[in-house]
Formats: C-alpha cells, structure tokens, sequence
C-alpha cells in the first residue's frame, strides 16, 4: 500500500473519479443553506439532497466531491478514541439515476487496490452486505471474486433516515493484522464488530427505494448511489499509524502544542488526551468561523463555545493558564490550505474571534470557581452533593464545564446528582430539536417535475414581455392537456420573461393571457432539469397545452426589485469597506418595498458605521456607475476580482455584475443599468438575527423617498409640540424639556424619602431579630425601579449588617429587592429570597447570593409576601 499525505489521497480520490466521467461539486460551507433540519453540514450527501430527492437535475450525474464536516452528538468521546472527531471530511462519489451497483462496486475495489491508486493488498479487504441483497453478494464474489469468508452479512446495512429515498449498503474493511487483536471468537474481532484491526475504509449506499408517508417502501423512480470515505481513516492507515491523531492532519498542530505547553505529545498517557482534544476541537472551530458561524449562547454558536471551553479546560492539564487556541489558527490553515483556502484568507480574523473568547472564558473559570464554592460549603454541610440543578445552572449560564466541575467536587469529597443534571441536559437538547423545523431531511421524488424535458429560455434580462407557447401543464400533480377557470396550475413556457426566485431575489408576477383564458402568476420556481416553472391561477377561460400566449411581468414591480438588488450589491461592498473584509454575505432578500440583507459581523454596528455605510452606498448612487452585466468563464471572473456570494452554486460560466471600481459580484439577479437609477437609499434597521450575524434592511428609490417625509412630518410634529420657530432650535427646546424633567424627578424622588423617612420613623427601630440575623422587611413608596434602589441603598448605609427585603406599589406594578450582607450568605441568599417571594406577587425573580430584584403584578398581596418572607426567614 502506498505511504500518502492526507491531501494526495484527496486529490487522487478526485482525479480517480473525474477521469470515470465524475462532475466535482465543491465542499459547501458547514452552515446549511437553506436547509432548517440541519445544524450543520454533517457528510457529503448532506448537500446533495436535492439531487436524491429529484427537486433538481444536476448537470452530470456523477458526481465526486471532498466534503468538510462537522458531526457533534458525541463530543465526550472526542480525545478518548483513535477516531471520533467534530470536524472530519467525508470523499464520496454519486450516481443520481446513471449507474448502480455494478460500477459502484468496481470503482471502490479498483481505487482501492491498482498500483495506479492506493495500491492496497487485496487479501486484506473484507466487505459486508445487507443479507438480502443477493445482487451485492454476487458481484462481490463473481465480479470481484472474494471468497465467501470474506463476504459478512450484516442485518443493520440498510441506510434509512426516514421518508425519502433508502436502501441498503455495502462496506469495505481493511485488516491491519494481528498486532491490532487476534482473531478471538468471543469478542467482535471480524469486519463490522467493535475491534481495532477491521477498519471500516468505504461505505456504499444503493438508493433504492422510496421510504413512503405510510412506512411502506417502493422502487424509486431514479436509483442513486450514495458512498462515503473517511480522510482521516484512509490516511491512518495509509501513513501506518494507529489513530487518526498520528496522521500530518493532526500531528503539526500537536506539535504547535508541544511549544506552547513544554510538554511531549505521548500516546497513551495522561496528557495524550488534552492534546486530541486540542488538535481535534481547533479544526472544528477555524473552519466554523471561516464559514459564517461565531461562538453565542444558543444553536451553532453555542457548539462552538462548548468545543473552546473544552479545550481550554483539557489544555489545563498541560499547564496552559492563558489563551492560545488562536496561535493554532495559523497551523491549521497551512495544512488545509491545498484544498480550502478560506481559512488562510480568513485567518487574522478567525484569530481575533478565538481569542476574544478565550480571554472571556478565563474570567467565566473565575466566577464559575466563585460560585461552585459557594455550592462546596453548602453541600459539605448537608448531604454531600451538589444540586444537579445547580451543576446545570453553572453550566448552561456561567459556560462551566461539567467535567470541571466533577473534577473539583470529587476533591472536596462530594458527589454531584448526575441523574438531576441528565434530565436538565435532555432537556436543553429537546428545545434546540424543536425550535428546528421538523422536516424530514428529504423528500419523496417527483417524476412528473423531474420528466420535464421540454426547452424553456429565459428572456427577462431583456424584456418584460414575450410572446411564449405552453408547453407543459401539472394540475393536482398531474400531467395534463388542459386546465379549467378557477384552478392553481403549475406550467413552462418555451421562453418566459419572468425571473425564478433564485439568489435572494422575488419571482416576478404578472400576466399571461390570449383571448381565450388569462392567468395571474403568483409564483416562478426553479424545475428539477432548470426550466422556470410558474405557479398561476386561471382567472378564466380552459388553459390549453400548446397555445399561444402573452406573457407580461409587473413592470412596475420588477423595477423597485431592481434598484434593490443593485443597492445590495452596493450595500455588501460598503459593509466590507466599514467594517472589514470579514463581512460576508449569510443570506438576503430583496422584493419590491425593501431589501434586506444579513451578513456576518461580531458585533452590532455603531450608529457612525451606520451612518457611514448609508452615505458610502449612496455616495456611489449619485456617482452614476453604468452597470455593465457579462457572462464569462468562471476563472477570468476570479482573476477581475469577483466576490462570490454566500451559497450560491457556479457552473463554469459565471454571469458577472460590474459596478466598477465599487463592486464587482457574480449574480443572476436583475439590475438597472446605472446606479443613479436607484436613486435614494436608506437604511430603515440594523439587528442580530443569531450568533455572529447582523441584519440591516433598507429602502431605495420611491419608498427610501416616502420613509423620510414620514419622518418629516413626525419632526415638524415635534417642532409644533415644543413651541420651536425654527428646525435647529427643537434640540434645543427638547434639551430644556428633558432638564426640567430631570429636575422634577429628583425633587419628587427627595420628597418621597422625606414621606418613607417620616413614616419608618427611626429606620433602626424597625429591624427584627429573627433566628439571630437582623432583618428590616418592609414596604416603601418609591415612583420607579432607580428609586428603590436608591432607597435601598439609603438603609445599607444605616443597616450595614442588616438583611433587608422592601416591596413597593410602582404603578400597579411590584417592584422587589433584597440585599445580605457577606458574612449571611452561607444562611441566606437574597436570589433565594426574592425567588420565594415573587410568584406571592405574581412575578419572578432573582441575583446574586447578596442582591436580588424582582417584580410582579399583584401589588393586593405585597403584605402577604412580606410575612410569608419573615416566615421563611424564621424557618431556615
């Protein structure tokens, strides 16, 4: 067998395949485009699913790809294993309706075993099969002629994900001898059973049948072949190296690792894990972020916290006390660069990412360890265990590991209830699964779309009206002649001048008409083999296949949708000037009344980077930029400086839109002719959408136009209320108002202290001693939350070593606070307090173990509150 780096055998596994007549699909970015039931991209079938399911023809029907991966159910065993990992790349060939099992079979077995190739030992591959698919058996022993011994039936090989397209597989394994286990008949020493000398080197799955609605199964229409290699396993075992972790994808940055911590990377010993799960989580991590995912609280950007504060708490272990994952950026960009070079182009920033979040996460340990102490003396005086409630809240809130926490509660002598913590974990899990869509993955394939042969041009960068024939009707999911008044059809046009949505843009609507029958478009999709399939309801007449017909787009809408498609274009290289060349597309829409346009951005904008990204798109409006719009070899494209957009697929023809020197982008979308058609652009909002992405939506032309006058007519309002006779005095009226209100606030705030102080008397007298503590619970008049606070803060500094509880009426409202000192919060804890008293009140609350606030909406039970707190003082 040939000794390979890991990037040959990828680039071997591609050239093998192109030269069998193979279409290279490139790695998609590992966050879903437009595919809500996955987190992330997770196999190199995960983007091919509208290929399988028949929403989409691809060009060729073979395909070859090398696809980046992240797979995250299992993240525990990452470090503890020779092959679990986060992040992996997946080679994998298709066959969408060409060849099935016999040519699959042959390419992997010639792959694998021509000197041309890998060069491996035939003797020492072994295969296993569905044990019904006699089809398999027989081509791997009279096609390929392996012997029966060397051919397992396995019943788990039947690949299934639900509704959708299904069917059995076929598995190659690679014996590496007897130093890696003897062939022990009572444990699983064979091909497919747990066991560290069969490896599991191809997987090929032969998509067969429809998994139906019902659970039953059909023949599928379009057979596919589906199979899938490991990278990191092939290169173990092509570089002779036990584990995944001892191959040139992991070993250099081992090494970085070594320089950091002074430490030796030496399998099977204490610190061999740490650096596993360095090496493996820095991958995951560098290529999440130069994908548009950022570290947050929640989805995506929550794993990716989770694997940094993994490896920042592993890398303690090696002495590591300070931030350093982002000094790996660098090795992990130069060993993948042959083939992803997005991560070097983006290394600076994914750098700066990884260390603002590390540098926070130390101070997290810090205030996790505060507080996990707490928890240590309570529990060290009661029962001996931490709440898993509790471990949880560390965990989820302050970003504490578990395994740390664990860690330092075995120490202490203590145990932590699992069970409790289990249950709050699952969950968390069962929240993030349904706040995903709950599609299926795939859908059953439809030959009436996919059988749409018939030639259809699209002539609407041109015109917005041709003259067109039917060529094809679908009513109720059916192929038909004809279709009555009243009724939603689906129908081609041998060249139509509507846009399919695509890119962000709308479809067009309109009208396609003759004498006999009219038709109201209301929608234009994409058919599986590229015509644009229009959706129309016949308002009257009997549509007829084959008539003649005049098709008319909305004019005056596909106008507006221009101006905005230009502006985003504007827009994107605006944000990239401001901001950084970071800044990347995550998604977009752009209709007729706005566009909107998400991107990703750490941060939210600044009210000046607002400003300036608003004056820089319409600096190049009034510049009158002629749009020039060409089609042009994808590689001539690049080398004018082209930007990509997010997701979007390319052929080897590209169409390029060139607003010279500002912009130049690849895009099928519709344009004006010169920037000065857009006229006006304005920016209506800039958000957070999720972890790491910004959104700004924004008018132009007509609308952007009709948004300032309303914002006119609300300032000449304003001038009118504050009695200005001239525009620039309204600031300084609203100025004067504003200090008066000041001014009124805290003369009334004054006197409410002088009432609470005349009414409490002597605020000393009214402390009570209850189990020994000193406690003043008490109602108060204040006129907002700042009050009270105030007002607390005026009896700490009278009762210093005084728990206090105040409720007041604010407004109808309930507004609750409560302070401990120090030395009591081993007794009491004032988040404990308010959260027992707030639901009396009907609210909620809490804080900290020495200040808490809440509130409520019931002021009719604040004194019942206030005694039952006195009597759950009495009780501790």
């Amino acid at each position: 067998m040939k000794q390979l780096k890991a990037s040959e055998i990828r680039q071997m596994y591609i050239d093998f395949f192109v030269e069998k007549g193979h279409m290279v699909e490139p790695s998609a970015p590992l966050v879903p485009i437009d595919d809500d039931t996955l987190l992330w991209i997770n196999s190199g079938v995960a983007t091919l699913k509208k290929y399988f399911d028949g929403r989409e023809v691809p060009k060729k029907p073979r395909i070859v790809n090398a696809q980046k991966s992240i797979r995250t159910n299992d993240i525990e065993n990452v470090g503890f294993t020779a092959r679990h990992h986060t992040f992996f790349e997946m080679l994998g060939n298709f066959s969408i309706g060409d060849y099935f099992k016999r040519e699959a079979i042959e390419f992997a077995w010639e792959f694998l075993t021509s000197e041309r190739w890998m060069a491996m030992e035939p003797e020492k591959l072994y295969v296993t099969i569905h044990p019904e698919d006699t089809e398999a058996y027989k081509l791997w022993q009279e096609v390929i002629g392996l012997s029966e011994d060397r051919i397992i039936r396995i019943e788990g090989n039947f690949w299934d994900i639900g509704e959708g397209p299904s069917g059995p597989n076929t598995e190659i394994f690679y014996d590496r001898g007897a130093a890696f286990g003897q062939n022990d008949p009572t444990e699983e020493m064979y091909p497919g059973g747990e066991n560290e000398r069969y490896l599991e080197v191809w997987n090929l799955v032969f998509s067969e049948f429809n998994h139906n609605k019902d659970h039953s199964y059909t023949p599928l229409p379009s057979k596919n072949i589906d199979t899938g290699m490991g990278l990191e396993r092939m290169a173990s075992i092509s570089q002779n190296v036990r584990t995944n972790y001892e191959t040139d994808l992991f070993i250099p940055i081992m090494e970085e690792v070594e320089k950091i911590s002074g430490k030796q990377y030496l399998v099977n010993t204490q610190d061999d894990v740490a650096f596993k799960v360095i090496a493996d989580h820095i991958r995951t991590i560098a290529f999440a972020i130069s994908d548009g995912a950022l570290p947050a609280n929640e989805g995506r950007g929550y794993v990716l916290r989770r694997l940094l504060r993994r490896a920042v708490r592993f890398s303690q272990t090696l002495n590591i006390n300070e931030p350093f994952m982002y000094r790996l950026v660098e090795i992990v960009a130069e060993i993948m660069e042959p083939y992803y070079p997005n991560v070097k182009e983006k290394q600076d920033f994914i750098a700066r990412v990884i260390k603002s979040e590390e540098t926070r996460f130390h101070e997290t340990l810090e205030e996790g360890l505060a507080i996990l102490n707490d928890l240590i003396k309570v529990s060290q005086s009661h029962d001996q265990t931490i709440a898993g409630e509790d471990a949880f809240k560390l965990y989820d809130t302050y970003g504490f590991p578990i395994e740390l926490t664990q860690e330092i509660a075995e120490n202490e002598g203590l145990t932590i209830d699992m069970a409790a913590f289990d249950t709050h974990m699952q969950a968390q899990r069962d929240r993030a699964r349904k706040a995903r869509q709950n599609s299926q993955s795939m859908q059953v394939q439809s030959e009436v779309l996919k059988q749409l042969h018939t030639p259809s041009t699209f002539v609407g960068y041109e015109e917005l009206q041709s003259h067109s024939s039917i060529t094809d009707i679908i009513l109720d999911g059916e192929h038909v002649s004809e279709a009555d008044a009243e009724r939603t059809i689906y129908f081609v046009l041998d060249k139509t001048p509507f846009y399919a949505v695509s890119g962000g843009q709308v479809a067009d609507t309109g009208i396609v008409s003759n004498d006999e029958f009219e038709i109201k478009v209301t929608e234009v999709i994409k058919a599986p083999n590229g015509q644009n399939l229009h959706t129309g309801y016949v308002t009257f007449g009997k549509v007829t296949e084959g008539a003649t017909v005049t098709a008319q787009v909305d004019g005056k809408a596909r106008q507006a949708i221009m101006k905005n498609h230009s502006a985003t274009h504007l827009l994107h290289a605006a944000l990239k000037e401001v901001l950084g060349s970071h800044v990347n597309q995550a998604g977009s829409l752009v209709d007729q009344d706005r566009l909107r346009f998400d991107f990703s951005h750490i941060t939210a904008m600044t009210d000046e980077e607002i400003q300036l990204v608003e004056q820089r798109v319409n600096e190049e409006i009034w510049n009158s930029i002629d749009i020039a719009i060409n089609e042009m070899p994808i590689d001539e494209a690049k080398a004018k400086g082209a930007m990509a957009l997010f997701g979007e697929k390319y052929g080897d023809i590209v169409r390029v839109v060139d607003m010279h020197p500002f912009s130049i982008e690849l895009c099928g979308g519709t344009h004006v002719k010169n920037t000065s058609e857009i006229g006006l652009f304005k920016i209506t909002s800039e958000s957070g959408t999720g972890a790491g992405v910004r959104r700004i939506e924004a008018v132009t032309g007509q609308a952007a136009f009709l948004y300032l006058e309303r914002y006119l007519e609300r300032f000449n309002a304003i001038k009118s209320q504050v009695k200005a006779k001239a525009d620039d005095q309204v600031i300084e009226k609203v100025e004067h108002l504003q200090t008066q209100e000041k001014s009124l606030q805290q003369t009334i705030e004054a006197k409410n202290k002088e009432i609470n102080a005349l009414k409490m008397g002597d605020v000393e007298d009214q402390v009570e001693q209850i189990n020994d503590l000193s406690v003043l619970i008490t109602e108060v008049e204040v006129d907002n939350a700042k009050a009270m606070r105030t007002t607390m803060d005026d009896f700490k500094s009278k009762l210093q070593d005084s728990i206090i509880v105040l409720a007041s009426d604010v407004g109808d409202k309930v507004s609750l606070i409560a302070t401990v000192p120090k030395q009591h919060t081993d007794r009491v804890k004032a988040g404990d307090l308010i959260k027992e008293m707030a639901p009396i009140v009907g609210g909620k609350g809490g804080g900290r173990p020495d200040m808490a606030q809440g509130g409520g909406t019931d002021p009719s039970q604040i004194t019942d509150a206030l005694q039952f707190i006195k009597n759950y003082i009495k009780g501790l």
